[in-house]
């Protein structure tokens, strides 16, 4: 057993054929495991038993659904958390981005489409602990200080996700210059994620909305079309 498959994996899900499959799957494969259905009790539980990842279902039963359980884990916790979701819209993607999810799995899925998924959150979180560089960028009004691993636009400071801060890093690191589609997804979220065009345009939306002025016509981070993407700054 390899020390990634030691992690303990809280999961938040009141489909009981959905809860076996995913049980046994990560038992089997290693990783403990806490299961539970309620909101309200996924939110003690993150609290309580720390785990290392959160697998969330968007529609729970109880009060507080997936959505209003995220918000509250993400008030005191960094816990990764994979939505698990029917829905596949962008809407729904950003409004999963907005509580602080880090990925999200269509329902039904396999196996190893599970394994995977987790491995990269996984990985990806405890990559994201190691800062690449220390020196603050600065775009436009923009300034990024890698060193807290914290942003500001005019001077105020603005949340972002452990993923949104990743994201906006590698296109800072590469300024003015153009970061493909493949390439952007490979760096930020892995390789598994090369092909996952719609996953990259959601985040994009989002951060604009966190960071420009008007995001229907972005200034700083720009699209170029069939290609990728590129933070534009001023020489």
């Amino acid at each position: 057993m390899n020390q990634m498959n030691k992690s303990k994996i809280l999961i938040v899900e009141d489909d009981p054929k959905i809860v076996r499959l995913v049980r046994e799957v990560l038992t089997a494969t290693g990783y403990s495991v806490q299961i539970t259905s309620d909101g309200e009790a996924a939110v003690s539980l993150v609290a309580l038993e720390q785990p290392d990842l959160v697998l969330l279902d968007i529609v729970l039963t109880s009060e507080l659904d997936g959505f209003g359980a995220a918000r509250r884990i993400r008030a005191f916790s960094d816990v990764p958390i994979i939505m698990l979701t029917a829905k596949v819209q962008e809407a729904d993607l950003l409004q999963g981005f907005d509580a602080g999810a880090d990925d999200y799995i269509t329902k039904p899925f396999s196996s190893k489409e599970l394994l995977v998924r987790i491995d990269a959150v996984l990985k990806r979180a405890r990559r994201g602990d190691v800062e690449p560089g220390t020196t603050d960028m600065v775009c436009g009004p923009l300034h990024i200080d890698p060193a807290r691993r914290r942003v500001f636009v005019d001077g105020e400071p603005v949340h972002l996700t452990r993923t949104e801060y990743n994201l906006l890093h590698e296109l800072a690191v590469h300024r003015n210059q153009v970061m493909i589609h493949d390439k952007l997804l490979t760096a930020v979220w892995g390789p598994e994620y090369r092909d996952d065009l719609d996953y990259l345009r959601a985040y994009i939306r989002y951060l604009r909305r966190k960071l420009e002025p008007d995001p229907a016509n972005p200034t700083l981070i720009v699209t170029i079309p069939g290609v990728g993407y590129m933070m534009e700054c001023p020489p």
